[in-house]
Parts: structure tokens; sequence; C-alpha cells
């Protein structure tokens, strides 16, 4: 079982891999730009330790896929 503190680094890592997918497809930049808010928010809560902020931001980027 892992720890929010060990899950949402894999999650921020897991989405900057996908990145690059999505600004190779002209449709996917609406995407791209969401998947960045969201690595920028969760790199503030991590910063803070806003761990409800973590909470939300895990979720959230637990529900972008490639």
């Amino acid at each position: 079982m892992s720890t929010l503190a060990d899950e949402l680094p894999k999650e921020m890592a897991r989405v900057r891999e996908m990145l690059p997918i999505y600004d190779a497809i002209p449709t996917g930049v609406f995407a791209a730009t969401m998947m960045r808010a969201e690595l920028d928010r969760a790199a503030r809560a991590l910063a803070s330790g806003d761990v409800v902020a973590m909470l939300e931001v895990c979720k959230s980027l637990k529900g972008f896929s490639a």
C-alpha cells in the first residue's frame, strides 16, 4: 500500500510522460493545457503541505489517460 506522499509524485510523473503525446495531436492542446494546470496545482499542494489539496489533485491526475 502506498502513501499519498508516494502516490502524488508518481501520478505527476505519469502525467508529465503523457504530455508529449497530447502536444503532438493538434486537438490535444486543450487537454495538455489542463494537464499542465493540474501539475502546477499539484506542485503547489506539495510545497504547501496541504493534504486536502494533495488528495484532490491526485484524484484529478488519475483521471488523465493516454
